[in-house]
C-alpha cells in the first residue's frame, strides 16, 4: 500500500510541473474544440438519442431525480462562473503578484478552491436547492420538462466524449512525458515500448465498451447516489485498462495478465483517484495524465525492486 500511496503523490506533484501542464492544457484546447464542433453540427441528432432514452424512463422518476441532475449540472456551471468572475475582477492583480511560471498552477488551485467552497455550500443547502428545482420542474409542462432534461443528457455525452477522446490521445503521447519523468527522477533512463498498437486496441475496445454501457446506464443516472457510484464505476472501466497497460508496456520488454492479476488493488485505486478528477471541469483535462504518470510511477518502483533483489 505504501507503494501506491508514494506513487498517488508522485502522480499530483507531476501533473503540477509545466511539461505536463503545456500537454494537457494543448491537448485539452484541441480537444474541446473538436467537440464543440461535433456539438454544433450534430446537436440535433444527440438531441434526438437523448429524447428516445428518456422515452423509457418514467416520467415521475424524470421531473423527482431530474431536479437533482439540474443541481448537479447548477454546480459546475457556478463553479466555472466564480472562475470566470474572480479572474475578470481582479484579473490585473492577479497577474501583477503571480509569477507567469505560476499562473497556471494558480489558476488550477482556484478552480478547486471553488470546487470545495461551492461544495460545502451544496451539502448544507443542496436539500434546498432540489427542492426549488423540482417545484420548476413541476410547474413546467411535460415536453417542456422532457427537452430540458434531454438537454443535459446530451452535453453530459459531450462531456464524455471529452473524457474518452483526451485518455485517446494521452495514451498516444505517454511517451515523451515519460522521458521526461525518467530523466528527471529514474536513475534508469531506457523506457520500453512493448507494443504500441496493442495499446491503442485496448483504449479502443474499453471505449466502445465504455459507450455502450454508459448509454444503457442512463436511467440509472436518475437515481440520487446510486448515479454517482454508476459513473465512477464506468469511468473507472475506461481508465484501468488504457493506463495500466501503458504503465506496464513502458516498464516491461514482455507484458502478460498475469502481472495486472497480481497488482489488481494498486490498479483499481489509481483508477479511481484517475476517476475523480473527471467530477470538477477544467481539471479533468489533468485526469488522464495524472492516471498515466502515477501507473507508471508505480510499476517503475515494482520493477526497480524486482532487479534490485
Amino acid at each position: 500500500m505504501k507503494d501506491i500511496f508514494h506513487a498517488v503523490i508522485f502522480g499530483f506533484k507531476e501533473i503540477l510541473t509545466w511539461n505536463t501542464i503545456k500537454y494537457a492544457l494543448m491537448s485539452g484546447i484541441v480537444v474541446i474544440a473538436l467537440w464543440l464542433g461535433i456539438g454544433y453540427l450534430l446537436w440535433d441528432i444527440i438531441i434526438g438519442v437523448s429524447t428516445s432514452i428518456l422515452e423509457l424512463v418514467p416520467f415521475s422518476m424524470v421531473r423527482s431525480n431530474g431536479a437533482w441532475m439540474l443541481s448537479a449540472f447548477l454546480w459546475l456551471q457556478i463553479i466555472l462562473l466564480t472562475f470566470a468572475l474572480l479572474f475578470s475582477l481582479l484579473g490585473n492583480l492577479i497577474l501583477q503578484t503571480v509569477s507567469k511560471e505560476k499562473y497556471t498552477i494558480f489558476s488550477l488551485f482556484i478552480i478547486l478552491l471553488s470546487a470545495i467552497f461551492w461544495s460545502i455550500v451544496w451539502f448544507y443547502q443542496g436539500g434546498y436547492i432540489y427542492q426549488q428545482l423540482l417545484k420548476l420542474l413541476t410547474s413546467l409542462p411535460f415536453q417542456t420538462v422532457e427537452n430540458g432534461i434531454a438537454y443535459l443528457i446530451a452535453f453530459y455525452f459531450i462531456y464524455n466524449g471529452i473524457i474518452v477522446t483526451m485518455f485517446f490521445i494521452t495514451s498516444l503521447l505517454n511517451e515523451p512525458i515519460v522521458l521526461n519523468i525518467e530523466k528527471r527522477h529514474f536513475q534508469d533512463k531506457e523506457v520500453i515500448r512493448d507494443n504500441l498498437f496493442r495499446s491503442i486496441g485496448y483504449t479502443i475496445k474499453d471505449t466502445i465498451i465504455f459507450s455502450i454501457a454508459s448509454i444503457i446506464a442512463i436511467p440509472l443516472l436518475f437515481i440520487p447516489i446510486l448515479n454517482i457510484f454508476v459513473q465512477i464505476a464506468l469511468w473507472m472501466w475506461l481508465i484501468k485498462d488504457t493506463i495500466t497497460y501503458d504503465a506496464l508496456s513502458l516498464t516491461h520488454k514482455k507484458v502478460d495478465k498475469e502481472m495486472t492479476h497480481q497488482h489488481k488493488m494498486a490498479i483499481w485505486f489509481i483508477s479511481f483517484i484517475t476517476a475523480l478528477f473527471n467530477f470538477v471541469p477544467v481539471l479533468n483535462l489533468f485526469g488522464s495524465y495524472f492516471g498515466e504518470i502515477t501507473m507508471f510511477h508505480y510499476f517503475k518502483n515494482i520493477n526497480a525492486s524486482k532487479v534490485a533483489q
